[in-house]
């Protein structure tokens, strides 16, 4: 099986990471973006080196799902470690194993603590219980790897204290723009949704309390639904399985067919296949879907179980995500849920990184109900507001700078000027990058120019003093020159050449450091037609 661009340099950075002495490591794939398969790939890398691989998930499907994969995509059979049947004679080198079994004090004793050589995670946000714990305490000298498509950093705090290093990242927007997913369409629907009376328990919106401020609703909704979805195959998300229940009868008596399936229906495999063949063209759930369920033509999913949980956010979408032929977008529909918190997850939080982008964009969204918007468009637009803000802010705080005449340059003047947007939205996620800059740090960045005394952490240093060295390869702008021209009324000097910014300096500087009459700074770039040559200017 021939792996896409991205996946091979998804396992070459996996590998990386190990060789490299980083014992624990992630990877964060989109939902649809084949992580078992890249992980099918690792387990054969790690096999024809002679180790013996433990592939562990928190479901039997999981289990089921990655013993196939690996086996269709390597040729490798799996011993598995479930309930009463152990690997423990198995000949096989690969082991898919139920955390649920092996979390056990009695199952694990039964290993030699060096018995398994490398342990990938399937799912890994989950890694974090004890159940998890257990097992990877057991085995210390494993390589782990754990694989999760939450789709940001900032939700990769937790997982932060359990992995040394992120190994490589593919986010949904680059999945989607390189043709690997398929494009979201959000509508907001304005229905208000009242969330201030519901409790939270165990991290998350109680899932009883929604479903009392949801269940007036349903009606509504359904009628909702036939103006957008009627000719869709869609999946809906519920908070409990008597709601869904409940609006699967509803759909019905308003013409659509619906089916509903939750843990207990005895033909779920049936109604699964019925739905994938086209006998039904909405299928209800109270969270039964959310992993280890594909049908690639859904091309409309609504989510009516609210959740601050990014990570499950993404994975209730990402049951829509997926290519198919014939299909042309997936369509999300979004209710107004209102609420006085701000950690509602929306059709922001899929592709936005940034915060304060993901609450202008969800604001363009409500300022839209009904229409179906492009979310890559609509985050570039929000982005773009974000960016003239805060370009605002900067120049108060540039101008409270003068005062103070510093000879460096602020961090967030650099990134803004240099347009890095991964540096603006940068959260530290893994220990020593949530660590204060080390002196090292702080010297070389006041060398380069920076004040580093706005530099919050060890990771943010890393990454501005890795820009400064591939900036400086590149032949741009230093942080010395941004200042010194940006100070004057040039604008994004960051985006410029060294020699350009080089050549304006020395013209400015034999004018007794003023501006030359026929440069307007606010409006020139090096490449509007103005030249400087050994002190002369070619128009």
């Amino acid at each position: 099986m021939e792996l896409r661009p991205y996946q091979k340099e998804a396992m070459t950075a996996v590998l990386d990471e190990w060789d490299g002495g980083n014992s624990k490591t992630l990877l964060v794939l989109p939902t649809g973006c084949g992580k078992t398969i890249v992980f099918a790939k690792i387990t054969e890398e790690c096999v024809m080196r002679g180790k013996r691989v433990l592939i562990l998930a928190h479901r039997g499907e999981l289990l089921e799902q990655a013993a196939d994969k690996i086996k269709k995509a390597t040729g490798l059979c799996c011993a598995m470690e479930k309930a009463e049947i152990s690997c423990l004679g198995s000949w096989y080198r690969v082991v898919v194993g139920s955390v649920q079994t092996l979390m056990r004090e009695k199952r694990l004793s039964g290993f030699d603590r060096k018995y398994f050589d490398t342990i990938i995670i399937d799912e890994a946000h989950h890694c974090i219980t004890d159940s998890y714990q257990n097992i990877l305490n057991y085995f210390p000298n494993a390589d782990v790897l754990g694989v999760t498509a939450t789709p940001d950093r900032g939700d990769m705090k937790n997982l932060g204290q359990v992995f040394d290093s992120l190994a490589y990242e593919y986010t949904l927007p680059k999945a989607i723009k390189e043709g690997y997913l398929s494009p979201i369409k959000a509508v907001t629907i304005p229905i208000n949704l009242d969330l201030t009376g519901v409790a939270t328990q165990a991290g998350d919106f109680k899932a009883s309390d929604i479903d009392t401020a949801l269940d007036p609703y349903l009606y509504q909704i359904a009628d909702e639904m036939i103006h957008y979805c009627s000719d869709r195959k869609t999946v809906v998300f519920l908070p409990l399985v008597k709601t869904s229940q409940k609006f699967c009868d509803i759909l019905n008596s308003k013409g659509f067919r619906a089916a509903e399936v939750n843990g207990n229906s005895p033909d779920r495999a049936e109604i699964l296949k019925d739905y994938e063949n086209g006998k039904y063209n909405v299928l209800c759930n109270s969270m039964l879907l959310t992993e280890g369920w594909d049908c690639p033509d859904v091309n409309c999913v609504i989510v009516l179980r609210p959740t601050k949980v990014r990570g499950l956010y993404c994975q209730m979408v990402g049951r829509g995500t997926r290519l198919a032929p014939g299909k042309t977008e997936l369509l999300l529909l979004d209710f107004l849920w209102h609420t006085e918190r701000h950690e509602l997850c929306r059709p922001a939080h899929l592709i936005c990184t940034d915060e304060a982008v993901a609450k202008k964009m969800t604001e363009k969204l409500a300022d839209n109900a009904g229409c179906a918007v492009d979310i890559e468009a609509a985050e570039q637009a929000a982005s773009e507001d974000v960016v003239a803000e805060r370009e605002e802010a900067l120049a108060k705080k540039l101008s409270e700078m003068k005062k103070r005449k510093r000879t460096l340059v602020d961090p967030l003047q650099y990134e803004m000027s240099i347009q890095a947007a991964d540096l603006a939205n940068y959260t530290p996620a893994f220990g020593w990058e949530c660590e204060p800059p080390t002196d090292k740090q702080k010297s070389r960045l006041e060398a380069a120019g920076i004040f580093p005394d706005e530099v919050e952490s060890a990771g943010k240093a890393k990454l501005i003093l890795d820009r400064l060295d591939k900036r400086r390869a590149e032949g741009l702008t230093t942080p010395k020159q941004i200042r010194r021209l940006e100070s004057m009324g040039f604008k994004h000097v960051g985006t410029w050449t060294l020699e350009a910014a080089s050549k304006l300096i020395g013209r400015i500087a034999a004018n007794n450091w003023r501006v030359p009459k026929d440069i307007k700074p606010a409006e020139y770039s090096p490449d509007n037609g103005q030249l400087s040559f050994d002190g002369f200017t070619i128009l």
